[in-house]
């Protein structure tokens, strides 16, 4: 661990610095990001979220880590690891994490700049991580939802590749979304516009921007989201405080749809992007509305990717109705290493074998497109 330094406060890290080398505007581990999850009790304290950014000490590689008590709010699930250690009498807890906190979106993990990380940066990464659980004895390391192009460097190091199944929405040059949705067959096209007219007839829907967005624009959207979590008998791991400084700090890259009845804003959804990609992440609803969620949650979204010419929209994760609406079934990546050699050696077969699995699914999720077939 020579290598690196290890910082506990991202305030201690220069923003300008931090922001170097994750390289883009990939909102999810920006400095602001980070900060307002910390200035506002979201990771750090009592939250299980532990923060270790590690800085090398050439200033050409960052990895946000944190020190994870429990697996809630990662959305790779390791549940039946933690299990296994459990019956074995073995502690799972703490663990290493590298990840955009409560976010399942792939980006930069292993931050190098403009630049994707070379072999050699992720070899003395893995290699820091490694050390650094053998030193503080915890159970191993979990890089998460890293880019696609890092996959095969991933697997040439002593960590396993797990492979998991989303549903993204690509643009394919698309002038406006009649456009996109000439793609798809008669059916499903008319299923579409009538599921959107339908909710047309019974709210307004806006999309804010920037400053457009009030303070009292995200205090009502918080309202929604809380009681969306409620109606499941729990609560979000973001509380009012972080949306209100992330609208001050990060305005630029959020995205509001507010849907209203009279006025009144009955239902939100709240996105962030950055050059290419939309990111949707937060919903809630005062009260139900048929098809609401869909026009909220993809159908202005995608509208909003074609008018800016992003290139990708990620909608979160799980959802197989968002096959029938243009998302396609997309392969994400995570890797995993752990310190206890049976333990290491059980999860390699079973990232193995359940990578099988995942890869079926998405021949058959991809089956069921809406899409017209080419001659």
């Amino acid at each position: 661990m020579a290598l690196f330094r290890i910082f506990t406060d991202i305030h201690k890290v220069p923003a300008p610095d931090w922001q170097a080398l994750v390289g883009s505007r990939y909102p999810f581990l920006s400095h602001a990001f980070l900060a307002a999850l910390q200035d506002n009790g979201c990771i750090g304290g009592n939250s299980g979220w532990q923060p270790l950014y590690l800085l090398s000490q050439e200033g050409d590689l960052a990895l946000p880590c944190f020190v994870k008590q429990h697996s809630y709010g990662e959305y790779v699930f390791d549940w039946s690891w933690a299990d296994a250690y459990e019956r074995h009498g073995l502690a799972y807890y703490p663990k290493l994490l590298c990840a955009a906190p409560f976010t399942p979106s792939y980006g930069p993990r292993l931050l190098s700049g403009e630049q994707p990380p070379s072999a050699e940066q992720i070899h003395q990464a893995t290699q820091a991580l490694s050390e650094l659980c053998q030193q503080q004895q915890w159970s191993g390391w979990h890089l998460n939802f890293i880019r696609p192009e890092l996959n095969a460097l991933m697997a040439a190091e002593t960590c396993h590749v797990r492979l998991g199944c989303q549903f993204h929405w690509h643009n394919a040059g698309y002038q406006d979304f009649d456009d996109f949705l000439q793609r798809f067959n008669s059916r499903k096209r008319k299923n579409v516009r009538k599921e959107r007219q339908q909710v047309h007839t019974q709210v307004e829907l806006e999309r804010l921007r920037g400053e457009a967005i009030r303070p009292e624009d995200i205090t009502r959207f918080f309202r929604c989201y809380q009681l969306t979590y409620l109606k499941r008998h729990s609560s979000g791991y973001l509380n009012e405080a972080f949306f209100q400084q992330l609208r001050q700090t990060l305005g630029e890259q959020l995205l509001l749809v507010k849907a209203s009845k009279g006025g009144e804003g009955i239902a939100y959804a709240l996105y962030l992007f950055d050059d290419d990609t939309l990111y949707g992440r937060y919903w809630g609803s005062l009260e139900e509305v048929s098809g609401l969620h869909f026009e909220a949650c993809y159908y202005q979204g995608i509208e909003f990717c074609i008018e800016q010419k992003l290139q990708r929209f990620d909608p979160g994760t799980q959802g197989e109705h968002k096959i029938s609406r243009g998302f396609e079934p997309t392969l994400t990546y995570s890797a995993h290493w752990l310190r206890q050699p049976e333990f290491h050696a059980a999860v390699g077969d079973f990232c193995q074998e359940e990578a099988e699995h995942v890869r079926r699914y998405q021949d058959d999720a991809a089956t069921l497109l809406p899409f017209r077939r080419e001659p």
